[in-house]
């Protein structure tokens, strides 16, 4: 896969990351509320966050398909990213995503995260896509809840986080069979 597609919502453009989201992606990755329940340290500087946007940009192993920036359409924000991982080719992918805190409770998580699931299940033709949370990340396993994934069990220290500390996972899973059950075959917007 050369370049990732941008996808669009009833309310976010979803397009891959650039250097140009740097300041609002340092507004939320600042924040001790969103690194350190998705297994990263807070960034300490702006130029950290540029350094991880170059990083992000730059794809290293075919199982990398690059990072998605969730952006509003109202005003041309960048509130969070969102991203398809540890990819399989024909196979299966976890999902990732982070939203900054001023925009939680309003969806946007599910909005973008329903049309990256359409994405990997009808034009990257995925089997499964699955989403690992720590055992007290509520709002992430809500989110995988309104999505339709299967919580499906707890991988026993199955994430290491930056500082070194071990942690259970909870494993969400969804097959191609149960996505075109939940989900209407509706044609996307993608460019």
């Amino acid at each position: 896969m050369n370049s990732l597609p941008t996808l669009y919502t009833e309310r976010l453009i979803i397009r891959p990351i650039s250097l140009l989201d740097a300041d609002d992606m340092y507004e939320y990755a600042k924040t001790p509320l969103v690194g350190p329940t998705a297994g990263w340290a807070p960034h300490t500087s702006i130029q950290e966050t540029i350094s991880i946007i170059k990083a992000m940009m730059t794809i290293k192993t075919p199982y990398e398909l690059g990072v998605w920036a969730i952006v509003l359409k109202t005003n041309n924000k960048m509130i969070g990213t969102i991203e398809l991982y540890n990819y399989y080719y024909h196979f299966k992918a976890e999902l990732g995503y982070s939203v900054n805190p001023s925009y939680w409770g309003k969806g946007y998580a599910t909005e973008a995260a329903q049309t990256v699931i359409a994405y990997g299940f009808e034009f990257l033709n995925l089997k499964r896509i699955e989403v690992g949370t720590f055992i007290d990340n509520f709002q992430s396993q809500r989110v995988c809840e309104k999505l339709g994934f299967i919580k499906e069990g707890i991988a026993r220290n199955g994430y290491v986080r930056y500082d070194g500390k071990i942690f259970d996972k909870l494993i969400f899973g969804m097959t191609n069979k149960e996505y075109a059950q939940i989900y209407k075959k509706e044609r996307m917007n993608i460019v």
